[in-house]
């Protein structure tokens, strides 16, 4: 026999906010100042707090009380959004990774950061495609949604 079933692959639910923590920790350790194009890099990475704050609404099930809201498509578009940023974000910081950098640690944490803003890029756009978050039936604690009000 064969396995059988319904199987997803559901990622921890922080794993978004610590890759992109990562990837703003480690830009923000070099000379990003110097180069524009970590500008966007470094305004792209921020975007880990909104998820933040995302995860602390239904941590504390603050959705409850905006049962108007659609849940599953805010975060869709949300993450569909954040996998468009970071997409840019990863071309643009794995571009500007210079081997010939003046630092060699500036080198290495950019070329980090390229790695972490890829995997990050992938985790918002599993989230993205995840059908279970769509059909409301929740793939971690921060795609649930309320489906019954009176």
């Amino acid at each position: 026999p064969g396995i059988q079933g319904n199987h997803h692959l559901t990622l921890p639910p922080f794993t978004p906010q610590v890759l992109g923590l990562l990837v703003w920790a480690l830009i923000t350790d070099t000379t990003y100042y110097l180069h524009a194009a970590y500008g966007w890099v470094m305004f792209v990475s921020i975007f880990w707090i909104v998820t933040v704050l995302f995860f602390v609404t239904y941590l504390l099930q603050l959705q409850l009380k905006f049962y108007v809201i659609p849940w599953p498509l805010v975060l869709m578009i949300f993450n569909a959004t954040a996998t468009v940023l970071y997409t840019t974000a990863f071309v643009t910081c794995a571009a500007a990774v210079q081997p010939a950098s003046w630092w060699q640690w500036d080198y290495n944490r950019r070329a980090a950061a390229s790695f972490f803003a890829c995997l990050v890029m992938i985790t918002y756009g599993a989230s993205t495609f995840s059908f279970r978050a769509w059909k409301g039936l929740g793939s971690h604690a921060a795609t649930s949604q309320v489906t019954d009000h009176a």
